[in-house]
């Protein structure tokens, strides 16, 4: 753009001296030229200085136009170095977009994980609901049954009662008549002396009123009431044996020995990965002493998991794990994984009943393992200290690799379970043995079977009276 005006110019500067210097080597010729010389020359200054103003003009427009380029290439510089701000603004804001969606799609897998949770315990209590209503259905009915049979022993008795006195009545009229009988034998025959009557023997008991005795001694004797025979009432008036002693009615005689009354059986039939059970609500609080003690009875050639408790930070919080790799008869009893101590069931394997124990406190970290009574082992320094925190997931058959889940069918118990209970404290020799012998349980148990609310797969809760008699 500055090419031509300097073009301009330089033929400018070239133009002027030249003219000059003509029009002084003309001042040497006649005056009459000088005139017009002067005008010309006037004339020159004028157009020279029009000639200056248009090239101000023209140089100012120049410069004006190189302070506009100026100004666009400054414009288009700071317009790069906006753009590449913004780039980098975008850029930011993308990356935090990502970091948030980042930490919404964590927020609302947790929140799935919870509402599952949720789900999984509203699940629970609604069972729990439902067979608490049906516990109290039946414990209605039984007792309008119970009240139904003591009307109809109130009823029996009061017809006893009208027998006997139906009977007194007869006796005392007979005797009646009998004496009447002797004092006409003593009119008809006056030479006759009255026949001796053996001494007075105690009145013997009507089979009726011996049958009432052996009835209320049954009703005494009876845990419940039962339905009395129809007919009862007739039979007793026409039954003229007496009883035989001793032959009143008893319970079955119990076999010396037989554990009883220990409540329902789980029976895992097999190493499916779908027979789990779940006990609610877990534990509520920490732990920092725990005695599991519970009836087994296996099939396999090696342990199963007896019990897994797990946690969202660690899912080996408490576990007495067994698997088909381990020992036969090994099973490894795990306490805030990595710390473990094995332990040795070999007893366990001959398929028959068997009573376990294993008891641990955090106060120098003792444990000590019963099997039927014996104290078999005993160590410390084991998880000295540690609490058992609250608020996991509790199974039972099942060694669970995530909360609630991750079964493995090398780590399934395959067997039977009966009077498990949990307690948050130390059970001495003494409790062990009486719980080993079928005796009361003690006192302050957290959980038990009662709280197996869960029950998945095969899985069969079975009520049986005595352990010999379960599966």
């Amino acid at each position: 753009m500055g090419c031509p005006g300097r073009k301009t110019l330089s033929f400018f500067l070239i133009f002027v001296p030249v003219y000059l210097h003509g029009a002084l080597t003309q001042e040497a010729g006649p005056t009459r030229q000088r005139k017009p010389f002067f005008e010309r020359l006037r004339r020159l200054e004028e157009q020279f200085r029009r000639f200056q103003e248009v090239t101000l003009t023209h140089l100012q427009a120049i410069a004006s136009n190189y302070n506009l380029s100026y100004n666009i290439d400054a414009r288009f510089q700071s317009l790069a170095q906006e753009s590449q701000a913004l780039a980098l603004a975008v850029n930011q804001s993308q990356a935090i977009v990502q970091a948030d969606l980042g930490h919404l799609k964590t927020w609302v897998r947790k929140t799935q994980h919870r509402s599952r949770k949720r789900d999984s315990r509203l699940l629970a209590l609604g069972h729990a609901l439902k067979e608490r209503s049906q516990q109290h259905a039946r414990e209605r009915k039984e007792q309008e049954a119970q009240r139904e049979a003591l009307s109809g022993l109130a009823l029996d008795v009061q017809a006893l009662q009208d027998t006997l006195a139906h009977l007194t009545h007869t006796v005392q009229s007979q005797g009646t008549r009998l004496a009447a009988l002797e004092g006409w034998l003593q009119v008809a025959c006056p030479g006759t002396t009255a026949p001796v009557w053996p001494p007075a023997q105690p009145e013997p008991r009507s089979p009726s009123s011996l049958k009432l005795q052996g009835s209320r001694q049954a009703l005494r004797a009876l845990p419940e009431p039962q339905d009395p025979p129809q007919g009862f009432a007739g039979q007793l008036q026409v039954t003229q044996e007496p009883p035989v002693p001793g032959n009143q009615w008893a319970g079955p005689p119990e076999r010396l020995g037989a554990i009883c009354n220990v409540g329902p059986v789980l029976v895992f039939p097999n190493t499916s990965t779908e027979n789990v059970v779940f006990l609610n609500p877990g534990f509520l609080s920490g732990l920092r002493a725990l005695s599991f003690c519970s009836w087994v009875r296996t099939t396999l050639g090696h342990l199963g998991t007896l019990l897994s408790y797990a946690t969202q930070d660690n899912d080996n919080k408490l576990v007495l794990h067994g698997r088909d790799t381990l020992a036969p008869g090994s099973i490894h009893f795990v306490i805030g994984d990595p710390a473990f101590r094995e332990l040795d069931l070999q007893p366990l394997l001959d398929g028959q009943w068997h009573h376990v124990c294993v008891i641990w406190t955090s106060i120098l970290g003792r444990y000590w393992l019963h099997v039927d009574r014996r104290l078999t082992a005993t160590g410390s320094r084991f998880r000295e200290g540690y609490e058992i925190p609250p608020g996991g997931s509790l199974v039972l058959g099942q060694e669970q690799d995530s909360l609630g889940g991750g079964f493995d069918v090398s780590e399934a118990f395959v067997g039977s379970m009966a009077g498990l209970a949990i307690w948050d404290r130390v059970l001495v020799p003494g409790e062990v043995s009486h719980l080993a012998t079928g005796k009361e349980l003690p006192p302050g148990a957290i959980l038990t079977l009662a709280n197996a609310t869960l029950i998945g797969g095969f899985v069969q809760k079975v009520n049986c009276t005595c352990l010999e008699l379960c599966p």
